[in-house]
């Protein structure tokens, strides 16, 4: 694999004449060939070796021209590229060796010849005059011009055994111009606005970029960008560049380029999303808060769904990245990503709901293979002890590199010496955490029932369609119709798991066991919605008998309209697993001829024709159940001060925990 170098242009803000002085040009003790036009003011370099050729190949191309937009100063560009043939089997390693060595010389390159200008300088020679061309009679100019003399290029050709010297005056073929182009790098600028470089970095992200150019007739990214990618894949252009394209590629496909001119967060986003921008930290990197801990992740799913949460996401990165090129601005050095300071006070077992964390994984997804390296540091606050349970879910997500940006605080360590206070002013620390800073960043809260949505209320069809994958189901329970779904069990101990809310009517839930395969019975079909299903299916034959046929492996669980169920059950058997919810009677079917006065009233609120829920089921391995989210036996979650009141009922079995 040939070894390439391209560096950028390096400015010696020195005029041109005054740089050929110490450059010697016109002594050359290697094969080369120089051509110089002292008229255009240039310089070019081509040398390849002849030593050694039939087992490596170096070419080198290096350029000296006078700077477009300052006629008093001098621009240099080099490239090369090594090409070993055969070296025992070990070509590869030794080109990137050889490389290597190659790219540490060049920027102390430049730093001789600033030192022999200074030489020069001290000595008293601070001017050299231009090159003008000799007076010659009329007879003579017209004698040259007939020749085809050009007066202004004097090039020196090397011969294959030693190197020759040209005399001013001698003729050849006029080279190209090397004067930069305006879409070229310089070094200046690269240290500028993004930072301090090696020679092999400032190489791959140019030839990355002439690539683009190349490529992608129309926009390219900021060279910010572009850099980021390449230090995601350490600097190897390759996979950078295939990283890239896909990432080109999908924000042309969803409109990234223009989500904060389109996107609008809803109102409930804004009232409930507990983050926000919040000045910039020690290094100048904009600060963004994450009250994660305050946040009903849940309710906000529920109510906005995933792809509105995905866009307010990509809006943050997007506002983001338009921080840093202001900060950079701002304090006059490169900032290309920015800091976030995430509170978990409040975190508990609500927040690992495991759709929710699915949602949270998806994002974290889209989010590394499209902004990486945008992320400076991370600072955990006030960690719970529940934590660790969602840190050992998401960290295999990260990238090892952003995982490395993380500092956890747990309790009030953050406080102190070692904490806040060596990344953050003073006068920038929120009050909530102790600092003098107001902080408008929202307090979130649980968002209303009412506002989940339902079949009538889907996502926005212009919507971000992201994911295939549907989390939700939602179903329509009968008067007489139960709604039931089989889980076939292959294993004797599985843990199946459910969540579901209850968003009209109040309904029976249970769970029952069979060998023998239910077929399926649809009693209803409604209009098809994003959030799936909505069918109303019975398996449950009528003439199986209970205790015969099947049996109940769960006691009924009376789950009343607004409240949230989630539970468990571990399996003793193999065969078929049946939950079924179907709508609840509140007139007592014996033991008393009398209804009582509080179920008169219920059924007199709730409609007798229809109930609706939205739910979510997953079987999981039992050596994979416990510590997973879905694991919520004897778990009350209080949700912090958000929480309201939180009642549980457990079987030996199995678990439910019931929020209302």
């Amino acid at each position: 694999m040939v070894q390439k170098y391209q560096s950028p242009v390096r400015v010696y803000k020195y005029p041109f004449e005054l740089v050929m002085a110490i450059a010697g040009v016109e002594y050359v003790f290697f094969i080369q060939k120089n051509t110089v036009n002292w008229k255009e003011r240039t310089l070019l370099i081509e040398a390849h070796n002849e030593t050694f050729a039939n087992r490596v190949v170096v070419l080198e191309t290096c350029s000296y021209s006078v700077h477009p937009e300052n006629e008093e100063w001098t621009c240099f560009e080099q490239s090369a590229s090594l090409d070993i043939k055969s070296f025992f089997g070990f070509e590869n390693t030794v080109e990137k060796i050889a490389m290597k060595q190659y790219t540490a010389n060049i920027k102390r390159g430049k730093e001789v010849i600033e030192h022999y200008l200074k030489e020069l300088i001290s000595q008293g020679i601070t001017f050299i005059p231009r090159w003008t061309p000799p007076p010659v009679s009329r007879q003579k100019e017209k004698r040259a011009l007939a020749v085809g003399d050009n007066p202004g290029i004097v090039p020196a050709e090397s011969c294959m055994h030693g190197t020759t010297k040209e005399q001013p005056g001698s003729s050849c073929p006029a080279a190209e111009t090397a004067s930069p182009d305006a879409d070229k790098l310089d070094a200046d600028y690269i240290e500028r606005y993004l930072g301090q470089l090696t020679p092999m970095q400032e190489s791959c992200l140019i030839r990355l970029r002439q690539w683009l150019q190349e490529m992608h007739k129309g926009k390219i990214p900021k060279d910010e960008h572009i850099l980021r990618f390449l230090r995601a894949r350490d600097f190897n252009i390759d996979k950078a560049r295939e990283m890239l394209c896909q990432s080109l590629t999908w924000r042309k496909q969803y409109q990234v380029d223009y989500i904060l001119q389109t996107w609008r967060p809803p109102s409930l986003l804004e009232e409930y999303y507990t983050g926000g921008w919040h000045y910039q930290d020690k290094d100048g990197r904009p600060l963004y808060i994450l009250r994660l801990g305050q946040m009903d992740t849940k309710g906000l799913v529920k109510a906005l769904g995933e792809e509105s949460l995905l866009r307010h996401v990509l809006s943050i990165n997007e506002e983001g990245q338009k921080r840093c090129e202001e900060n950079t601005n701002l304090f006059g050095r490169p900032i290309t990503s920015w800091t976030c300071l995430v509170d978990l006070e409040g975190l508990n077992m609500r927040h690992l709901w495991r759709p929710g964390v699915k949602a949270l994984l998806r994002i974290i997804e889209v989010v590394e293979d499209n902004y990486p390296e945008t992320l400076g540091r991370l600072l955990i606050v006030r960690a719970p002890r529940v934590f660790p349970v969602l840190w050992t879910l998401v960290s295999p997500f990260i990238n090892e590199n952003t995982r490395q940006k993380f500092l956890i605080y747990s309790g009030n360590n953050y406080q102190g010496p070692g904490g806040l206070v060596d990344y953050l002013d003073k006068d920038v620390i929120p009050d909530f955490l102790g600092g003098e800073c107001m902080c408008n960043v929202p307090e979130g809260g649980l968002v209303p029932k009412s506002l989940y949505q339902t079949d009538e209320e889907p996502e926005n069809s212009d919507h971000i369609r992201l994911w295939t994958e549907t989390i939700y189901h939602s179903a329509n329970v009968l008067k007489g119709a139960p709604h039931e779904i089989v889980v076939e069990i292959l294993e004797g101990e599985s843990v199946i798991t459910w969540d579901f809310d209850i968003l009209k009517g109040d309904v029976v839930f249970c769970l029952f066991h069979s060998k023998r395969a239910p077929e399926t019975s649809r009693k209803e079909a409604t209009s098809s919605s994003a959030l799936t299903a909505g069918d109303n299916m019975q398996l449950i034959d009528k003439s199986w008998v209970l205790g015969v046929d099947y049996s109940r492996m769960e006691s009924p669980l009376v789950c009343r309209e607004g409240e949230s169920i989630q539970g468990s059950h571990v399996t003793r058997w193999p065969g078929f697993y049946v939950l079924q919810w179907k709508m609840h009677s509140s007139l007592p079917c014996s033991g008393t001829s009398l209804p009582r006065v509080d179920d008169v009233l219920v059924s007199l609120q709730v409609s007798s024709h229809k109930c609706k829920l939205m739910y979510y089921f997953e079987v999981l391995a039992s050596k994979d159940f416990r510590g997973s989210m879905s694991s919520l036996e004897s778990c009350n979650s209080g949700f912090s001060q958000l929480s309201a009141a939180t009642t549980s009922s457990n079987q030996s079995q199995s678990s439910s925990l019931i929020s209302r």
